[in-house]
């Protein structure tokens, strides 16, 4: 594993002092392979192009963040920031390597969320996509039902509508089931705050450590949106709007709003307890689906449909 961070650090000192015109370009693709980003832009987008891909695109989204938080516990990642001063390996000459906001994350570095999460969720979108285009460009009938056959089977199946005890259960078993494994490792003598202590130790600026950024931050995001599907699934408006055929302008009407609200919704401050904290950001995210699923469909739906009425001359 050293062997591996050192490789690493060796190729962001390179990056960092020889091309670093390109710093902007790398922080705004770490920004996009962010696992949030999965949430604010990528699930609606998704959605609103295809109701089952947007619906497997979240799902993925919070099963790979909650694997992704149960196997760091298990894998003691470092994260570089920390590892180039507690190794010991560059006491005699110090690499020149800068830090960031992104960077001084307070959860283990291993497995990395942007590689496993945002991948994996990005799946669907991918193999859509990929049908879409076999579709389009076929050159012959074989060739177009290959591109069908291939889509069918590599597009996840997951469970779209169930009833809102689903959600509720789902939701439930992902907040006990992370308790029961911390405290067991907890009762082995297991230390699993120990990445946060080296976080604060290290980080350049104390400002830079977000409470979003602690391992249950991403345990209330994804019992919270797995609750919220569940409420925006079985609430009025979406069924109003469930079989509505909506038109290409008013799917992008629909994503101009929801990101709108989404952005601001994520900027709103955090409470400096680390518990209110935890019971926002769940409440947030239990917000979040409904949003996207049911309310910007129906306000979008409704409003072109008071549009689209005729005037009748008396």
């Amino acid at each position: 594993m050293e062997s591996t961070l050192g490789a690493g650090i060796v190729i962001a000192e390179a990056l960092q002092n020889q091309l670093a015109w390109l710093e902007n370009v790398w922080l705004w693709v770490t920004f996009l392979g962010d696992p949030k980003i999965l949430f604010l832009f990528y699930f609606p987008a998704a959605y609103y192009a295809s109701r089952r891909v947007g619906i497997a695109v979240l799902w993925i989204s919070l099963i790979t963040e909650w694997l992704n938080l149960v196997f760091k516990w298990f894998l003691f990642g470092d994260r570089p920031f920390w590892w180039v001063h507690e190794s010991g390996y560059y006491s005699q000459a110090p690499v020149q390597v800068h830090q960031f906001p992104s960077s001084c994350e307070t959860g283990p570095g291993s497995p990395s969320g942007h590689c496993m999460i945002t991948g994996a969720a990005l799946w669907p979108i991918m193999t859509a996509l990929s049908s879409q285009l076999a579709t389009r460009t076929r050159s012959c009938c074989h060739s177009t039902l290959l591109g069908a056959v291939l889509g069918w089977l590599m597009t996840p199946r997951v469970p779209v509508e169930r009833e809102l005890s689903f959600y509720g259960l789902t939701a439930l078993a992902l907040m006990l089931g992370t308790s029961l494994i911390y405290w067991t490792l907890f009762t082995l003598g297991l230390d699993l705050s120990w990445s946060i202590s080296l976080a604060f130790k290290w980080c350049e600026r104390p400002e830079w450590i977000h409470m979003d950024s602690r391992p249950f931050a991403s345990l209330s995001r994804d019992s919270g949106a797995a609750l919220g599907l569940g409420i925006a699934l079985h609430s009025p408006c979406y069924a109003q709007v469930r079989r509505a055929q909506l038109g290409n302008g008013q799917k992008i009407a629909c994503l101009v709003l929801a990101v709108g609200l989404l952005g601001p919704l994520d900027w709103l401050g955090h409470p400096p307890q680390i518990s209110l904290f935890y019971i926002f950001n769940f409440l947030k995210y239990t917000l979040w689906p409904c949003l996207v699923l049911a309310l910007v469909p129906w306000v979008v739906y409704m409003f072109s449909a008071q549009e689209a009425v005729p005037i009748h001359s008396s």
